[in-house]
């Protein structure tokens, strides 16, 4: 369960998960194909620019 944790901390992972999303909202509704890429990879955007990069 701790993996699981630290995973969700880490900016990577929540990009990620949103491209996946994105990537499963083409398949649901291909007519609004174009705004779900255009949230998708904007909301992945904004995830990198308020998340800080940990160095270890």
């Amino acid at each position: 369960m701790n993996y699981l944790i630290n995973r969700l901390k880490e900016p990577s992972t929540w990009r990620s998960l949103i491209l996946l999303l994105t990537a499963f909202g083409l398949s649901i509704s291909p007519e609004a194909m174009e705004h779900i890429v255009t949230v998708g990879v904007g909301l992945s955007g904004l995830v990198g620019i308020v998340t800080t990069d940990s160095i270890k």
